[in-house]
């Protein structure tokens, strides 16, 4: 039996390709994405993803970052070509969850689709 996520130090599990795996936005994983938005802080960071209008490679780019935080050695690339439930929105509410338990109350619109 693997590790089990501590919600107090920010970790989500999550099954991709039938794997159960621990994610976390670590600083490190936290720095990476600073520097793959393209932006200059840790707030816009989270501006950038409470805008709820994030594209599939974004989602990736999360995603990865947080495996990688929760000490799962995988690329980005690794992370595109793996399979979760429901597909997109699945994926989604990966991303989301893993944005809550980091920015907690900053992220009131998470990634994905929005009902009308």
């Amino acid at each position: 039996m693997g590790a089990r996520a501590n919600r107090h130090r920010g970790e989500i599990e999550a099954v991709f390709d039938g794997e159960r795996r621990v994610l976390c936005l670590t600083l490190g994983a936290l720095a990476e994405l600073e520097t793959a938005f393209a932006v200059d802080s840790l707030t816009g960071l989270a501006e950038r993803f409470s805008s709820g209008r994030l594209k599939a490679d974004d989602l990736i780019r999360i995603i990865a970052a947080g495996l990688r935080g929760g000490g799962n050695l995988f690329s980005d690339e690794d992370v595109a070509a793996m399979a979760v439930a429901d597909g997109l929105a699945g994926f989604a509410r990966i991303a989301a969850e893993l944005l809550q338990a980091t920015f907690g109350a900053g992220t009131e619109n998470p990634p994905g689709p929005h009902p009308a």
